[in-house]
């Protein structure tokens, strides 16, 4: 049986940590994996629910976090390759960018004989200035060629990473898209529903237009704001503004609801009928959204959204900024609406087509629903990885 030593920055909400739970889970038998975890920042939400939803167990090594930090950087190295010699695995398998970094160097320094890496978004616009990004852009290219092959989440990514970056050859990158759990979402939707709006006191004769995701820069939680402050001049409509998630930016973010004159609460815990509210983290998200009605993102960069194939899979029609892998996840038109990236006029005018519009919400929720579970169920992402694996460990005479 091939091993994996599978590396994950840190388990978190989000999509790295669904993919590389869900390999790790349900690759075996015919894998054996170790899964490597980093350590969280205190802003951000644990996601050790995950694992232990899938009875894994993974083996944390603490200095491995998101800042870079040259010492604590060299320890997790070191720690890694300890790691590497002791479970001599076949594959070294790593997610995201600082986890890409020293999983991969830890690899080839132990020779391991497959390096694979998957980019599940990138730092190349809408992070940092240009000097920093070009020294991302020239490391990413030098762990390419120590990789044995790179995983996209889209085509569009994959583009970017061929083409427009020119992180490696095209013929070098492997699109798998991501492969989520989406049957609670299909689930006992009406129970759940209730469950939602009664704990934040939303009428059924409100609409609930939810943001989903960390309130930092990128994800340009000022354009849901702004959007909403246009929407509740147009319409006529009762509308709930409901923000899950937390981070770094949720002061700024309070400061622009207040400034445009919306009532505005935050209550993890309860509701005082704010017309917006952030709820902070949820986990159960199959309960949350199938307490929304339309479900947006806003983003200034993005992989794969996964908050928006799980509304899609909960039967939300959707809105969102054409960014990253959304055309990948979103059949604009059919199954939502794509509108330009900081555009908040379009944005909030789709948002508003959708809030007037009772008939297409719903149709585009059914047709949503359909979408996503033929593109993005595990059982698919499994099936993808397997495959992959074996032509890799055929290539490196493993098999």
């Amino acid at each position: 049986m091939p091993r994996v030593l599978r590396i994950l920055n840190r388990l978190i909400i989000g999509g790295p940590s669904l993919n590389a739970t869900y390999l790790s889970r349900y690759m075996a038998p015919e894998f054996e994996t170790m899964l490597v975890i980093g350590g969280k920042d205190d802003h951000e939400q644990d996601a050790t629910h995950l694992a232990e939803r899938l009875d894994l167990h993974p083996v944390e090594v603490p200095s491995m976090k998101r800042a870079i930090d040259p010492r604590a950087d060299r320890q997790a190295y070191m720690e890694i390759k300890k790691l590497i010699r002791d479970f001599k695995p076949d594959i070294v398998h790593t997610h995201a960018a600082k986890s890409g970094a020293i999983g991969r160097l830890a690899a080839a320094a132990c020779d391991v004989p497959v390096i694979v890496h998957t980019f599940h978004g990138h730092v190349f616009h809408s992070y940092f200035n240009k000097a920093k990004t070009r020294a991302f852009i020239e490391i990413e290219r030098y762990l390419a060629r120590k990789s044995s092959g790179i995983i996209a989440i889209s085509d569009l990514q994959k583009q970017e990473l061929g083409s427009v970056y020119r992180i490696c050859s095209p013929e070098k990158i492997k699109v798998i898209p991501l492969g989520l759990d989406l049957d609670r979402f299909r689930e006992d939707r009406a129970a759940k529903r209730a469950h939602f709006r009664n704990k934040y006191k939303i009428r059924e004769d409100e609409l609930a237009i939810g943001i989903i995701g960390r309130i930092v820069p990128v994800k340009n939680h000022a354009l849901f704001v702004q959007a909403a402050a246009r929407l509740m001049a147009l319409s006529n409509k009762k509308l709930r503004f409901v923000i899950v998630g937390d981070g770094d930016m949720r002061p700024q973010m309070e400061a622009e609801w207040h400034a445009a004159g919306i009532g505005y609460s935050y209550c993890p815990e309860s509701m005082d009928t704010a017309t917006a509210f952030c709820t902070s983290w949820q986990t159960e998200m199959d309960i949350v959204l199938a307490g929304m009605d339309i479900v947006a993102l806003s983003s200034h960069n993005e992989g794969t959204p996964v908050s928006l194939i799980e509304a899609q899979a909960a039967g939300k029609a959707v809105v969102s900024t054409d960014v990253g892998g959304v055309r990948d996840a979103v059949a604009d038109g059919k199954t939502g609406l794509i509108v330009a990236p900081g555009a908040t006029e379009a944005f909030a005018d789709a948002l508003l087509r959708l809030t007037e519009n009772d008939m297409l919400r719903t149709e585009m929720g059914i047709s949503g629903a359909e979408w996503v579970n033929g593109k993005f169920s595990y059982q698919r992402l499994v099936n993808d990885m397997s495959g992959y694996y074996h032509s890799l460990l055929r290539k490196a005479k493993i098999q």
